[in-house]
């Protein structure tokens, strides 16, 4: 599960022109004049003017900019760049979109998250920079920093507005930061959302208190192998190095390290661009280079249990690099954010925390320890990992948004619950990646956590799951539920997708995967579907993408993976209308 992300944010810190003024009043910025692509153009400028030119479908107007953050390229030449916008030099929320090109650099199509004009009524801000710091500060119950305006374009509607980051929140767990927006017109809170992503809800921990249920996980197991190093030559340091672990739940497995002296290697791997896990030492740190470096004499990490404080780290810094390795092998992702750089981890974050996060101001997993009543292990299981990360995969792409967030912090909303079933789906493919006899893989999510159903959520019949209240199929309601709940509805069609319909037995599981209207789906593979659900998170979704508009990104991604009209087209669009969501119920617009 996720804590209600920094969606919103991670689009408007990357548009940071014109961020802080002096007072309320905004000058505008100069338009932006209007030009046409050649081939020559680089992908970025040709896109751009793409844009411009076709702004009856793209949306994009006179006193608009954009910045792009993506460049994806297929096979047959076509191009597909990502961008964020800025309205008369103020950051848009909700105003990302990708626009298409061919091989020779002509206008496809685009794929938008603002159905409407952009343009606030106005760019006179009534509040001044301190009156929303301190609404914000109240709202957050924190320490607000600098209010910047932006234009919010979110929810249908698009309105000035002040962007605040609060620090030292009472309404998140173990502290951290929360980015609230406030209408610059009238003082309402627009959002007010934490900037880290949980894997368990609000809502859940309330239910597990209720209950008075305790995850129980199995034991791990006890080290009893020696470590096998990479010899260096003499001085020649740092090296890559082999050593082993003893994890708490993946059982011993085998850790690429760095040698940087005769008898010290550090938990760094410099195979997956150096990616790292560090202990946070019972801090709330959400900066990774204030985390302890662990380190060790023999490369032996771990012994299996929570006696050792590097056995955590082991399964955070085993299900890291598989989950970087699944990404790299199935898709060529060079890393979370697709650029080449590694994955951090903390381990033993704050104190009694029972939860894990993807912080996307940190880059970084952070792992609590368990709160000792619930949960009374650290939060560092395999498909946990592959779910938050995954979780970063969609920041740095789609940037998917809950519609709205409570004030508990639990979220709802189907691009939210989107967000949430990829996260699960690309997990449990980490799983499956990963091949660990110790973690057998499965469409099961969180089934090592100990929990009294057995798993914490499934993707063949998401209503099994009675703690969350997840659902199998569509219905209007599904705008507002929330979003753990509502995943299950984009996780069913991709399950169908890949395995189909009815009962089997897949490995150690039995599934019984139900249809909607009653009638059979035959499934692709595994491997098929994820590709397709991958290339439609990548190429054509934005932050505001619903379900219905999943099924038309996925039904792209199949054409352009199969062919428009074969088998595997024809299966994704069975699939979706498996789980009610179809061409002929699409609700009306809401953005």
């Amino acid at each position: 599960m996720r804590r209600p992300p920094i969606r919103s944010v991670a689009i408007a810190v990357a548009v940071t022109t014109a961020a802080t003024l002096a007072g309320p009043a905004v000058e505008a910025a100069p338009e932006a004049p209007a030009r046409t692509s050649s081939a020559s153009d680089s992908p970025v400028t040709a896109a751009e003017a793409a844009a411009f030119a076709h702004a009856a479908a793209t949306g994009v107007a006179a006193g608009d900019t954009l910045r792009a953050t993506d460049v994806m390229a297929d096979p047959d030449g076509k191009r597909h760049v990502r961008f964020v916008r800025a309205h008369r030099g103020l950051p848009v929320l909700g105003g990302d979109l990708v626009v298409h090109l061919d091989a020779r650099s002509r206008y496809l199509g685009v794929t938008r998250a603002a159905g409407h004009v952009v343009a606030p009524a106005t760019v006179t801000a009534v509040l001044t920079p301190g009156q929303a710091r301190r609404r914000a500060a109240h709202a957050a119950r924190g320490e607000a920093g600098a209010a910047t305006l932006v234009v919010d374009a979110r929810a249908g509607a698009t309105a000035l507005a002040y962007r605040v980051s609060v620090t030292g929140s009472g309404t998140t767990e173990a502290g951290g930061s929360r980015t609230v927006v406030v209408d610059a017109r009238d003082g309402r809170i627009r959002s007010s959302v934490p900037d880290n992503d949980e894997f368990i809800s609000p809502a859940l921990a309330r239910t597990l208190r209720e209950r008075g249920t305790a995850a129980t996980p199995p034991a791990g197991l006890a080290d009893g192998g020696a470590a096998r190093t990479r010899a260096a030559r003499a001085g020649r340091y740092p090296v890559k190095a082999t050593g082993s672990g003893a994890s708490l739940f993946a059982g011993k497995v085998t850790l690429t390290t760095t040698r940087t002296a005769r008898s010290r290697y550090l938990l760094k791997d410099p195979t997956r661009w150096n990616t790292e896990t560090r202990d946070a030492g019972g801090r709330e740190l959400e900066s990774f280079a204030r985390g302890r470096k662990l380190t060790d004499k023999n490369n032996k990490w771990g012994t299996g249990t929570t006696a050792s404080r590097s056995s955590a780290a082991v399964d955070a810094q085993y299900g890291i690099t598989k989950t970087l390795d699944f990404y790299r092998s199935a898709f060529g992702r060079r890393g979370i954010r697709n650029n080449g750089a590694g994955a951090r981890g903390m381990v033993h974050f704050g104190r009694k925390v029972g939860n894990a996060f993807w912080d996307s101001t940190c880059g970084c997993m952070l792992y609590g320890d368990g709160d000792g009543r619930y949960f009374k292990k650290p939060l560092v299981v395999l498909d946990v990992t592959g779910h938050e990360l995954t979780h970063g995969v969609v920041d740095a792409t789609a940037a998917l948004e809950p519609t709205r967030v409570d004030d508990e912090g639990n979220q709802y909303g189907e691009a939210g619950s989107l967000n949430e079933s990829l996260a699960d789906i690309f997990g449990s493919n980490v799983e499956f990646a990963a091949k660990n006899p110790r973690n057998p893989p499965n469409y099961l999510v969180g089934e090592k956590l100990g929990l009294a159903q057995k798993f914490l959520r499934r993707l063949d019949r998401p209503s099994l799951d009675v703690l969350e209240e997840a659902v199998d199929y569509w219905s209007p309601a599904s705008y507002d539920t929330e979003v753990h709940a509502g995943s299950g509805v984009s996780s069913h069609a991709y399950y169908l997708l890949a395995e189909g319909s009815g009962r089997k037995r897949i490995g150690t599981v039995t599934y019984d995967s139900p249809t909607y209207d009653g009638a059979r789906v035959t499934g692709i593979g595994r491997t098929k579907a994820s590709a397709v659900f991958y290339r439609a998170l990548t190429r054509y979704m934005v932050s505001t993408t619903d379900f219905h508009d999943a099924r038309k990104a996925t039904l792209k991604a199949a054409a352009d993976l199969y062919g428009a009209g074969g088998t595997e087209y024809k299966a994704v669009g069975r699939a979706w209308a498996a789980v009610n969501v179809t061409a002929a119920n699409t609700p009306a617009r809401r953005r």
